[in-house]
């Protein structure tokens, strides 16, 4: 949003509907709310958003998406790759019937290199929007690392577990 605007922009859709439709490579930084089906189809981009509506993260393939906000109901439907981590700061998100859990997990962050991702990618939103809720995640960062959920694709987490011999590897 401009400068000059008197608006909170984390409590505004500041992108309409269909914003990263099938992006498949990039970054993106959006410093307030995104309208519906945010990163539908997305492939390869790295996007943080401040909240947003229904369907996102619909039939995505790849990349990483981070939600610092609400989102609207049937998150993740036929998410199929990638991973999206959302910042669960009242618990609704994780208890209620928001995402579509047919083809992907809740699960909690654990790996120090999932973390550290995440991070960065909160940062560089701080960075280039000047973003007060990165600004307040950041400056709390391990009392809200366990409010973070990450929505992890079953079929997705599978392959990645496993090598060409089937084998385990130790992390994802």
């Amino acid at each position: 949003p401009p400068k000059s605007s008197s608006f909170a922009p984390e409590d505004n859709i500041i992108v309409g509907n269909v914003v990263l439709y099938g992006a498949t490579s990039g970054q993106a930084f959006i410093r307030g709310q995104a309208a519906e089906r945010f990163c539908v189809r997305n492939s390869g981009v790295h996007a943080v958003v401040e909240g947003i509506g229904d369907h996102g993260c619909e039939y995505m393939t790849g990349g990483r998406t981070v939600i610092l906000g609400p989102t609207g109901r049937n998150f993740a439907a036929g998410m199929s790759g990638g991973i999206a981590y959302v910042w669960d700061m009242s618990g609704e998100f994780r208890n209620n019937a928001r995402c579509n859990l047919a083809m992907v997990d809740l699960e909690t962050i654990e790996l120090d290199k999932e973390i550290t991702e995440l991070r960065r990618l909160i940062e560089l939103h701080r960075q280039y929007t000047g973003s007060t809720v990165a600004d307040q995640i950041l400056n709390s960062w391990n009392s809200n690392i366990p409010r973070f959920v990450k929505v992890m694709p079953i079929d997705y987490k599978r392959v990645l577990t496993q090598n060409t011999y089937g084998k385990n590897r130790d992390s994802i």
